[in-house]
């Protein structure tokens, strides 16, 4: 996104959350918050999230949060108190947050952060005390400086999420917060989302590609990295992480999605996948 405008498609992704509150029964990712924070404003837009042809977007969304939020719950259990969530957007997690103890860094562009701010007022969600925000202008500042001002214990185990964030970095950029991660002492860890390469797609799942591509680029956020997985595997590796965990659709449905009575699950396409890093 362009520094000094708030992202469309983190209110898209926000929207669709909500959505999935309202029509999934029960829901993957059990989350009130985004209910309040998007309000009654967007009908058309909730309308849009709610129809049969956007079940399989809106349970992605659903199902990446709740996987990075199951990694954190285990970086808790091993005593990670510093949660980081990069390209914060409209998340919710620090105004659920179960984990007393766990301090949480929201780390975006400051325009971004300026409009959720506004949304979070409007929709009277208060800020709790354990949360720190990070407005981060990439051009004069780089994220290990804003870390360490925002207060993160750098010599500490964080762990990080990522979420809707990758397709549209460069490859630069990409490399350079995996380096900040990687450095983190151990226990420390982060889970991100990555587009698949178009052309590792079957026919099919190239015209979904080709579709959502259109989408992202009228909205003024253009998909620029794609990765084959095991060149993902590569980039982790070379960064420095000790272990990794990749994630698919079909292991994505074992976890979230088996035995449920409307069917909600994700399709075959295999347009993303999930990734865990440990440093």
């Amino acid at each position: 996104m362009e520094t000094g405008r708030a992202s469309k498609t983190a209110l898209g992704v926000a929207i669709r959350r909500a959505a999935h509150q309202l029509i999934d029964k029960p829901p993957v990712l059990d989350d009130p918050i985004a209910m309040r924070l998007v309000g009654d404003g967007y009908p058309r837009l909730m309308e849009r999230a709610m129809h049969p042809v956007g079940r399989d977007f809106r349970g992605f969304m659903a199902a990446r949060s709740r996987y990075a939020e199951d990694r954190l719950g285990d970086a808790v259990a091993n005593g990670v108190r510093q949660y980081v969530v990069l390209g914060a957007g409209l998340d919710t997690f620090a105004y659920r947050n179960p984990f007393p103890a766990l301090r949480v860094f929201e780390v975006d562009f400051p325009a971004t952060q300026v409009w959720k701010r506004s949304m979070l007022e409007k929709a009277a969600i208060a800020l709790p005390s354990n949360l720190v925000f990070v407005a981060l202008d990439f051009e004069h500042q780089t994220l290990a400086e804003g870390l360490v001002k925002g207060g993160l214990e750098m010599h500490k185990p964080a762990y990080f999420s990522w979420l809707g964030v990758v397709p549209y970095l460069t490859l630069d950029a990409f490399r350079a917060t995996l380096s900040v991660v990687a450095q983190m002492p151990a226990g420390s860890a982060m889970s991100f989302d990555y587009a698949v390469a178009p052309e590792t797609l079957n026919p099919i799942g190239r015209i979904a590609f080709d579709r959502l591509s259109e989408r992202v680029a009228a909205a003024g956020e253009p998909f620029r990295l794609f990765f084959a997985p095991e060149d993902l595997e590569a980039e982790i590796r070379r960064a420095g992480f000790q272990r990794i965990e990749q994630v698919d659709s079909t292991r994505l449905n074992e976890l979230y999605f088996n035995n449920r009575a409307d069917g909600l699950k994700i399709s075959p396409l295999g347009l993303c996948m999930l990734t865990t890093a440990w440093a």
